[in-house]
């Protein structure tokens, strides 16, 4: 999109929607995104660019695939540091699926590869027995604690899942909400302005829209503040043992 598009929208005389830069890194699953924001009257736009990222009131991760693939696309763009910076301003950023995954140490995926090292945590294959893989479908997620990821929602919200992996935080706090496939996995976190959830709100009716609300309203209250140190900054534990 060009310099006059969404990032750089606005009324001058209104309240300015948040900048959501939805992040391009070559995988699935990114126009869903970016309707689902635009629908809740977001100023989202598709972008790998660099600088419109810096520019953004948040930022999404979306995305569909593998993660190695992913967070080599990530990094040959620059975006694992525009991400790192991000993070240490405060500002507001949510991965999808596999945009959620890479945020953490890494992955035993065909054959392992390091992520992104945003949160502490591995990533490793769903334990169902018995069951089909990939997990494809509606899933109930029971959300552990308080968090304004899920504010608004009951304490059990069906939503609709697409994976053969999922992550293992080495902080048990950074968990929201947990699935279950076989055996119980987690399908939600947040760490200071970090967000990241396993299936996919934009896919989830009416309950993934208001979490994706809950996102929109969260840089919305932080448009245009975030600087480096601001508060709501991640603090980054050790990384975890593989």
């Amino acid at each position: 999109m060009s310099p006059g598009g969404a990032l750089d929208a606005g009324a001058p005389n209104a309240a300015p929607a948040p900048r959501i830069a939805v992040l391009d890194y070559g995988m699935g699953n990114i126009r869903s995104a970016e309707k689902a924001l635009l629908r809740l009257g977001a100023r989202a736009e598709i972008t790998s660019d660099l600088e419109r990222a810096r520019r953004a009131d948040g930022l999404v991760l979306p995305g569909d695939g593998a993660f190695p693939k992913a967070v080599a696309g990530i990094r040959a763009l620059g975006l694992d540091r525009v991400l790192a910076d991000r993070v240490d301003e405060g500002v507001p950023v949510l991965g999808i699926c596999i945009g959620m995954q890479v945020l953490f140490d890494g992955s035993e995926e065909l054959g392992g590869a390091e992520g992104l090292g945003v949160l502490a945590g591995r990533v490793r294959a769903l334990k169902a027995p018995g069951l089909k893989l990939p997990h494809i479908g509606w899933a109930p997620v029971e959300w552990r604690r308080p968090s304004p990821l899920c504010a608004g929602l009951g304490p059990s919200t069906t939503l609709f899942h697409v994976h053969s992996f999922a992550p293992h935080p080495a902080d048990p706090g950074d968990v929201v909400g947990v699935a279950e496939h076989g055996h119980p996995f987690c399908s939600a976190v947040e760490r200071g302005p970090v967000w990241g959830v396993q299936f996919h709100p934009e896919k989830s009716s009416a309950e993934g829209l208001a979490l994706l609300g809950n996102f929109v309203a969260r840089c919305a209250a932080g448009a245009g503040a975030g600087s480096p140190g601001a508060e709501g900054g991640t603090t980054r534990r050790q990384p975890s043992a593989a």
